[in-house]
């Protein structure tokens, strides 16, 4: 059956209910996004259809919705747009229909489905493994395409073609909406432009982040640290599908130790709890979580890639998106990067791409997508594509804009009085200590309070004794910071020492690493309450830490601080208590570079 609408929709605002956490806020906190498309939009048809898809091992039932603009025809075929929810939602939530909704009314056909595991589709989910998710996207294409039929005969001629059986279609999603973007790509170079938005480079990194020695982008060889609340959340989303959805069919059904993950899934989830890692066990790990991330299949991407990530975001920083975009432009895929206000830690404001306003016209965000599938889908060669790297700033109206990532050009001491200072010669010796405690010590964020409204979540904070920090005089200038601040230091805690090498990763040192922004009454802001935490692999030898990338002024008069905590409310810690040391002199003093710009 198809039913004929126009684009008016309506909803909230909360950018994680639109693409990561609509299934928990079903449980606990409903909220969606939903959007119109504007005045005047154009008039489309909708049509629910189901596909049996041969996935991995299996065959799974793919619920999906297809939106066709009026006037689209065999005759008049127009480009398709593919997209699938965020993890925990499916093709009905808000910001997943709107996507259809929004593209069908500016003349795309729009093919929105619910990710395998969610909704009404079938299969375990299996985190967008290009085996499973990224084949049975690619039999989705096959539909747009025109050589196979949905399930009750439905077929799609009106698809514009790039030739027999390929359709010209992009993808367009968040978060678990994006990383399915890659995926699909990867398997089936059909795909002809991808706009992923809010999504990981590498699970291993989102779920248990070492910000030091990293073998390529995010990457390290060596299990990091547990970021607990916001992996076993969307763990409990996984779990928690029969309340969402009663009637399951058998194949969302694994065993009743693992009801709805694949099992490599649910053993990571174990492991990682286990607060144990033991170097074969995790060695193991790593590889399946990278495996099924777009770090192991980047260098099959092909499809123009403009990747937007956002800048308040713990679960995906913005490293991650650098990565990609790296990865991406050294092997010659054509790729665009951009750095908006929002992601899953919250971050809206006006102006910014908003479906429940229907601002792709209006939005900065909005017109790059639009502009990026005139050019890739409709041929559009003229289309202004916009420069290849562009960063919001919540100083001054509208973003930056740059044709490369900002390299680090501030360099600044840990001098051993505390201070931060700007030459080697201003280091003053000495050596400070601080002690792990039982319990995590400081607090960045409790990371699901942007899904539960009635979750309180405390002011950044860090205890007396178990963190040091070196703070800089006053600015006499405003410093613009854009990108990912780099430290080198040394550490030094004899009990560590004694067992780092036992072949548990658990036995070496956790510490957090972070910058604040102190104002002249001294109140300290804690940017987008982002952390680096740091598995350090040799207490007796100095490492080097990569932060977060952050977009942030420094106002005149500001001071910044450089602080190194023994544990974070967020994440795992310690295992016992360790006495650190840090020592400091003019020759042997740690570093902490930043990527400046000029002042605008």
């Amino acid at each position: 059956m198809e039913v004929f609408v126009t684009a008016a929709v309506s909803g909230s605002r909360n950018p994680l209910a639109a693409f990561a956490g609509a299934a928990l806020l079903a449980l606990l906190a409903p909220l969606a996004l939903s959007g119109p498309a504007g005045a005047g939009a154009a008039p489309y048809t909708v049509a629910p259809l189901t596909f049996t898809v041969r996935a991995g091992d299996g065959d799974c039932t793919v619920d999906a919705d297809l939106y066709r603009p009026a006037g689209a025809d065999a005759a008049n075929p127009a480009p398709a747009v593919l997209a699938t929810n965020g993890f925990g939602g499916s093709k009905s939530d808000g910001s997943t229909d709107t996507i259809g909704k929004a593209f069908a009314a500016r003349g795309y056909v729009a093919l929105v489905y619910s990710g395998l595991g969610f909704g009404e589709s079938g299969c375990l989910i299996s985190l967008d493994d290009p085996a499973v998710d990224g084949e049975a996207a690619s039999r989705l294409l096959d539909f747009l395409g025109g050589v196979r039929a949905a399930d009750d005969g439905t077929r799609a001629d009106y698809v514009t073609l790039d030739g027999a059986g390929d359709p010209r279609v992009g993808m367009f999603g968040g978060s678990y909406g994006g990383a399915i973007q890659f995926a699909t790509a990867a398997v089936d170079h059909r795909v002809d432009a991808l706009v992923p938005l809010i999504t990981w480079n590498d699970l291993s990194y989102a779920l248990a982040p070492n910000n030091t020695r990293a073998r390529t982008g995010v990457t390290s060889d060596t299990l990091g640290v547990f970021k607990w609340q916001w992996t076993n959340g969307f763990y409990l989303i996984g779990e928690g599908q029969p309340l969402l959805n009663p009637s399951l069919d058998p194949s969302r059904f694994n065993r009743l130790d693992c009801l709805h993950f694949t099992a490599r899934a649910c053993e990571t989830i174990r492991l990682l709890n286990s607060g144990r890692y033991p170097a074969d066990r995790t060695g193991a790990m790593l590889a399946y979580t990278r495996g099924v991330s777009p770090v192991s299949h980047l260098d099959r991407v092909r499809a123009p890639t403009l990747i937007v990530q956002g800048q308040a975001d713990t679960l995906f920083n913005l490293n991650e998106a650098t990565a990609t975009y790296r990865t991406l432009t050294a092997q010659g895929t054509t790729a665009k990067m951009i750095w908006q206000s929002w992601g899953h830690s919250g971050g809206m404001v006006p102006g910014e791409l908003d479906l429940e306003q229907g601002n792709l016209e209006t939005s900065y965000v909005g017109r790059r997508t639009l502009a990026w599938f005139d050019r890739y889908l409709r041929g559009n060669r003229a289309a202004d594509t916009g420069p290849a790297f562009a960063y919001y700033r919540d100083w001054e109206s509208g973003y930056g804009t740059a044709a490369t990532l900002p390299g680090l050009s501030r360099t600044l001491y840990l001098s051993g009085d505390g201070k931060l200072v700007g030459s080697r010669s201003e280091v003053v010796p000495g050596t400070r200590h601080y002690t792990n405690l039982p319990l995590p010590s400081s607090h960045s964020e409790n990371s699901l309070a942007g899904l539960i409204p009635l979750l309180p979540d405390p002011e950044p904070y860090d205890t007396e004794g178990a963190h040091l920090d070196w703070t800089s005089a006053p600015l006499t200038a405003p410093l613009d910071v854009v990108g990912a601040p780099r430290a080198t230091l040394e550490v030094r805690s004899p009990k560590t020492a004694k067992v780092q090498d036992s072949g548990d990763a658990a036995d070496r040192l956790v510490l957090f690493a972070k910058v604040y922004d102190v104002a002249p009454d001294g109140g300290r802001t804690l940017v987008n309450r982002l952390v680096a935490p740091v598995r350090v692999p040799d207490v007796t030898r100095p490492f080097t830490v990569e932060l977060p990338g952050i977009v942030h002024r420094y106002e005149k008069g500001h001071r910044l601080a450089f602080v190194i905590a023994a544990g974070d409310t967020a994440y795992f810690g310690n295992r016992g208590i360790r006495p650190v040391t840090v020592a400091l002199a003019p020759e042997d003093a740690g570093v902490l570079r930043l990527p400046v710009v000029p002042a605008s």
